[in-house]
């Protein structure tokens, strides 16, 4: 079974004062990785960040409405960036049988590195999603910049021997 893991993308962030990069693609894209994931079995789950800017229940902390969730979607909440970091995550992959990992969201060089990097040590197969991951620009370095700079990290990292990651587009995994 696939699972798709979407990290971040909330009220707070996508609809906040930060421009990200590509976003109503990477938006439509991760639309699409659910619809496609649903459709054929899959898991859908929703990582949701807590801190000042996104309270926890307030409507900065909600998933965008771009992105609805069905019934048999799951939500975990964190604090920190690594989405396995004091969350039930590990445990519901675990309970589920999930060894195929497919991830997207926000901020590509927070959240999304920090989670992928931990799916791997915890002996998952990951697939980045090289299209719909996203984020702001920096002080010193372009939003753009910053996504293709992770991409190649991913897909050149070394991986413990159980796990690999794999740096895919969103049509390669999941077609048109």
């Amino acid at each position: 079974m696939n699972t798709l893991i979407i990290i971040d993308m909330q009220n707070a962030w996508l609809h906040g004062p930060t421009p990200r990069f590509d976003k109503a693609n990477v938006i439509a894209r991760i639309r699409h990785a659910a619809e496609y994931t649903r459709r054929h079995g899959g898991q859908v789950i929703f990582v949701r960040h807590a801190n000042d800017d996104a309270l926890a229940g307030s409507g900065g902390w909600e998933v965008i409405p771009e992105l609805p969730f069905a019934p048999g979607d799951v939500f975990v909440d964190k604090t920190a960036c690594d989405s396995f970091a004091e969350t039930g995550l590990l445990t519901h992959l675990k309970i589920t049988g999930a060894r195929n990992l497919i991830l997207c969201g926000l901020a590509t060089e927070f959240c999304v590195d920090s989670t992928i990097r931990s799916a791997a040590s915890h002996g998952f197969d990951v697939i980045a999603l090289s299209d719909a991951h996203t984020t702001g620009d920096r002080p010193h370095i372009r939003a753009e910049k910053i996504v293709e700079h992770h991409n190649w990290v991913w897909a050149n990292i070394s991986t413990p021997v159980n796990s690999r990651i794999m740096v895919r587009t969103t049509q390669e995994v999941f077609g048109d």
